[in-house]
């Protein structure tokens, strides 16, 4: 059976969703600018046939659009139990780690990654796909301190499953055996980044997605994707050694840290192999339809996991993680003056609850106030909040907690602090309007003006004001709550303000103007 990645770029083809460049092209940034105009332009998927350095061709822009995502994913809840399959084409060849086209996606990139690998591990002491973890985590396959073709890294964030099995194989004194997987049927691509309960095998999702369950096999005690382009296979140490630099989605460059990498134990390929990639940067992104199937997908589940909550939407514009919209319910006490107090409970279990809880900023509105409110019309939700609440009582900030590995503006690596705007009841104020959101003033130096609850102390506010995507991404990505965050004479002012210790913006502020 030919490559499954291979058949969907012959079918997109047919239906002139993909397009071949069959000139030699440079996988050192070449190949990613490419892939970045395709996804901008809503373009086609783009098949390299000739990748400088590798034996094999490539493909990116393959979920560039809804419309080709849907093409490539085949729902059955009937397909979801994996099967163990007798034959491995993932295994027809033997090769090495510079035989993958060397994809390098930013100029100060640490060396080339893969961004688009499905990892998955086993809980130590267990040989079952039940007890698997499936996730989608960067790995540098080149450059840094990594002996090249033996080692790769492993960049792994908090509140991911993988580190519960690596900790516990660290405990029993063991090295966590993990397989990293490119290619395949394209749900299982999906089903790496969906964010499951703790405990709810990936793999199983996978064969929902694809329409077809799961193939696999063990090569020694190493889980196998019988179907995929492309398999490693390795042990991750008990030490680490530095990752990146790396460009990634908030729009930054996450710096070199200590991460755990791999000790590459064999390299497989199917011999009619296509290596997808996809390049990470500030929003939107090719991951970007990626967060929109997922919030289709996990909305009719949401009011089961989460008692109240009615929908959510982590602003894609804003870097995904920094600012979470949700709509909750406010019941509590109906006979007195409408406030938050409901709401504050399902604020605490969406914070509680897995990658939700790596949200920044969260804004909970009571969906009894609108009926029509909606998450995703992000400038109606946030007037709606700005006009309600009760910027003494209703903003709620947590000093130190856990925070998104890629977030720079806490007090360290993965701590910082997170808000909570919370409102209920009938509004309070009308709204001055002075940019993409009424309510919202962006200012270089503070002003104290009426009809404006929140105000943006940033250093270019022509630019953040400019259009939404702008005053998210700044507003939002540049601060951190507990140091940033002050209420004066009324107004609630945010410093969004570049400051020290801050990463990189991923290309130049000129371009970055030209840019928004």
């Amino acid at each position: 059976m030919p490559s499954f990645i291979r058949k969907a770029c012959e079918m997109l083809e047919k239906r002139g969703e993909l397009v071949r460049i069959k000139e030699q092209v440079s996988p050192n940034l070449e190949m990613a600018d490419i892939a970045r105009k395709a996804f901008a332009d809503g373009g086609p998927a783009v098949f390299f046939e000739n990748v400088e350095g590798s034996p094999f061709p490539a493909v990116c822009n393959l979920f560039g659009t809804e419309k080709r995502a849907s093409m490539l994913l085949k729902r059955s809840f009937l397909r979801m139990v994996p099967l163990r399959s007798l034959t491995k084409p993932v295994m027809q060849s033997e090769i090495l780690l510079s035989d993958l086209p060397q994809i390098k996606c930013w100029p100060k990139d640490g060396g080339a990654f893969l961004t688009l690998p499905q990892v998955l591990t086993i809980k130590p002491g267990k040989k079952n796909w039940w007890h698997s973890n499936l996730g989608m985590y960067r790995v540098q396959i080149s450059g840094g301190n990594y002996i090249p073709n033996e080692e790769c890294g492993l960049h792994y964030q908090i509140h991911r499953g993988i580190g519960i099995h690596h900790k516990e194989a660290l405990e029993r004194g063991e090295k966590l055996k993990a397989s990293i997987f490119i290619g395949g049927p394209p749900g299982h691509t999906l089903a790496a980044i969906m964010p499951l309960p703790n405990g709810v095998p990936e793999i199983a999702f996978a064969g929902m997605l694809s329409g077809r369950a799961f193939r696999y096999a063990w090569h020694k005690d190493w889980f196998i994707s019988s179907e995929a382009d492309f398999c490693i296979l390795g042990e991750l140490q008990s030490d680490l050694k530095p990752e990146g630099p790396f460009g990634d989605h908030l729009g930054y460059y996450s710096e070199t840290h200590p991460f755990p990498y791999l000790k590459v134990y064999k390299v497989f390929a199917r011999k009619d192999a296509v290596f997808p990639f996809t390049v990470v940067g500030r929003p939107p992104q090719e991951d970007t339809v990626f967060g929109k199937i997922i919030h289709k997908i996990t909305k009719p589940l949401l009011r089961f996991v989460l008692p109240g909550v009615h929908e959510v939407n982590a602003v894609d514009a804003a870097g995904v993680h920094p600012l979470l919209l949700a709509l909750g319910s406010e019941r509590y006490l109906p006979y007195e003056k409408r406030e938050p107090l409901e709401l504050l409970t399902q604020s605490s279990a969406i914070l509680g609850f897995g990658q939700l809880s790596l949200a920044k900023y969260l804004f909970i509105a009571a969906k009894e106030d609108n009926p029509n409110l909606s998450v995703h019309n992000v400038p109606e939700f946030l007037e709606h909040i700005l006009s309600r609440i009760n910027l003494e009582r209703d903003v709620n900030i947590i000093k130190s907690t856990s925070m998104d590995t890629l977030d720079y503006t806490g007090e360290r690596l993965n701590r910082g602090s997170k808000a909570i705007f919370a409102a209920a009841g009938e509004p309070c104020r009308e709204l001055g309007s002075a940019g993409p959101v009424r309510g919202i003033f962006v200012t270089e130096k503070l002003e104290n003006l009426p009809n404006f609850p929140m105000v943006v102390l940033c250093d270019d506010a022509e630019f953040a004001n400019r259009n939404l995507e702008n005053l998210l991404w700044v507003t939002f990505t540049r601060s951190n709550p507990a140091s940033d965050i002050s209420i004066k004479n009324g107004q609630l002012v945010i410093d969004a303000r570049m400051k020290k210790g801050y990463a990189e913006a991923l290309i130049s502020s000129s371009r970055l103007v030209a840019s928004g």
